[in-house]
């Protein structure tokens, strides 16, 4: 009997061995991660070189950017045609400018996304309106523009694919994530 418990805890040790081994970056950091802070599960955390509260080694930005969506949410939504920040984008943009001055080791780049209506340009300028609304904001809260960049993807990389208002709400982002 102790033998075959010794059998299945080796077995069980290489199988997560060989995940581990195995794992790889998502191609798309953004449509991976978390919306609003809900859902997700945690990671190491230990205490960073700036005094802030970070992710450990083993975590990496992975577990960073995770860690963010956990606990502030790493996008905001926006209205069709608008890259007005409303009061529930405000309440994310306000855990995320906690978090960044708690983890001050990280730059981040805002990413701008729309829905797949409109023309790619359209589209490309929209995004870009958006994520200098979150860049904005961010500045404007105490984080430090030398951290912060922007990219507009338009509707090239939509996170939820579909013609209809539920694919088009989720489309129409601004996604904060982590960079070295």
């Amino acid at each position: 009997m102790q033998r075959i418990t010794m059998v299945r805890s080796m077995l069980a040790a290489v199988l997560v061995l060989g995940l581990a081994a195995c794992e790889s970056a998502p191609q798309q950091d953004s449509s991976v991660s978390g919306a609003g802070g809900r859902g997700s599960t945690g990671t190491g955390v230990a205490t960073s070189p700036m005094g802030g509260v970070g992710t450990s080694t083993l975590g990496g930005r992975e577990g960073a950017q995770q860690q963010l969506a956990t606990e502030a949410g790493d996008r905001v939504l926006f209205e069709t045609d608008s890259h007005s920040l409303n009061n529930q984008a405000v309440s994310i943009l306000e855990r995320q400018v906690a978090w960044l001055k708690r983890n001050g080791q990280w730059r981040i780049v805002v990413e701008g996304h729309c829905d797949e209506r409109g023309t790619r340009e359209y589209n490309l300028a929209l995004g870009d309106r958006r994520a200098t609304a979150v860049r904005n904001y961010l500045v404007n809260q105490g984080i430090p523009a030398s951290r912060v960049t922007t990219i507009s993807y338009g509707k090239e990389r939509p996170v939820a694919v579909g013609n209809n208002d539920s694919a088009w709400t989720q489309n129409r982002r601004g996604v904060t994530t982590l960079q070295n």
